[in-house]
């Protein structure tokens, strides 16, 4: 081995070639290959973990928009619901009103009515009265004429039986 220049021997350069294959082969199995599927299925934990939390966002946001439009239905519903107890309590108290006009309207009858049977009660009572006034007068007075008439023809008879 006198030949190689810089006293190289290519059977030493194959040896150590073929050791470093087996050296490079041993760490690809032993070290490189690990760490790699350990790399990999880290990375996928953490794709998987942003994939569902990228859902669940979406699923957060789709919930959110979902009760922002029960929440604008139910608005709605207590608007309508609102207007139509308005419509119901304004139709309850005209119903009232009129009920409350009607009975008055019957009361106001009743006390006039009764008003005009008192009113006549009085005027035929004091016809009555008026009657009887007008007849004792009457009676009084004729008495009196009778009386007096009586009592001037006494006295007329008186003063001619003085004569």
């Amino acid at each position: 081995m006198t030949g190689l220049p810089l006293n190289v021997d290519w059977q030493q350069i194959l040896l150590h070639l073929f050791n470093f294959t087996i050296l490079f082969g041993a760490l690809y199995i032993l070290l490189y290959k690990p760490v790699r599927d350990f790399m990999e299925n880290r990375e996928k934990h953490y794709a998987n973990i942003d994939s569902k939390a990228n859902q669940a966002l979406a699923d957060a946001e789709s919930s959110k928009a979902s009760y922002e439009e029960k929440e604008r239905n139910l608005d709605e519903e207590i608007r309508a619901r609102k207007s139509s107890l308005s419509k119901e309590i304004e139709a309850e108290r005209e119903r009232r009103l009129a009920d409350a006009r009607s009975e008055a309207e019957k009361l106001i009858a009743d006390a006039r009515g009764e008003a005009d049977r008192e009113k006549k009660e009085i005027i035929e009572s004091a016809q009555k009265e008026i009657t009887e006034m007008v007849t004792d007068a009457m009676e009084k007075l004729t008495l009196e004429q009778t009386a007096s008439d009586a009592f001037d023809q006494f006295l007329d008879a008186a003063e001619e039986a003085d004569k």
